[in-house]
């Protein structure tokens, strides 16, 4: 086989299921050492209320289509509006919103409590406060381990003038 041919061949699903001796904790730390933007990721669950969670796992597919990536835990407890969704906004939050960011990462809370947030024509609630904000259909999903990968075309965008939250090595960061 050629090395383009090697290359291109798609991974296997077995070598995907293997088990291996890498701790999570360990993997954990090393994760960490890649800084990266928060989000807040939101839609509306069956019921029309309001969901949302703090995300770093966030990137960018396309340009053409216009398509980003984010991954939700299996085990998050809002994972099943999420998984059940036709559309969600991704807040890149500013440096000032960290007590938001870590709003968004407890359970147990009624995270839009006295938020200023409007809902957008598909429902999602969508804050007024952000670095950039993405208005996305789903485009796609993908199992991921115990993570599901959802891909979002992107519908809107706008920006705000202000410097992005970011987290490294566990805790917030900011650009120096």
């Amino acid at each position: 086989m050629s090395i383009e041919a090697e290359l291109l061949r798609p991974i296997s699903t077995e070598i995907l299921t293997q088990k291996h001796t890498v701790e999570p904790l360990q993997l954990r730390q090393v994760f960490g050492q890649f800084a990266t933007g928060v989000t807040i990721i939101t839609t509306s669950n069956e019921a029309g209320e309001p969901v949302g969670m703090t995300a770093s796992s966030f990137n960018t597919v396309s340009l053409d289509p216009a398509l980003i990536l984010w991954c939700i835990g299996k085990n998050t407890g809002c994972f099943d509006a999420f998984n059940r969704c036709e559309h969600f906004a991704i807040h890149v939050l500013n440096e000032e919103q960290e007590s938001l960011s870590s709003l968004f990462a407890r359970r147990g809370v009624d995270r839009f409590a006295g938020l200023d947030y409007e809902i957008n024509e598909q429902g999602v609630p969508l804050l007024n406060e952000f670095c950039a904000r993405l208005q996305c259909s789903v485009a796609a999903r993908y199992e991921g381990g115990d993570h599901l990968i959802m891909v979002g075309r992107v519908e809107a965008m706008h920006t705000q003038d202000h410097e992005p939250l970011l987290f490294h090595r566990g805790h917030y960061a900011r650009i120096a």
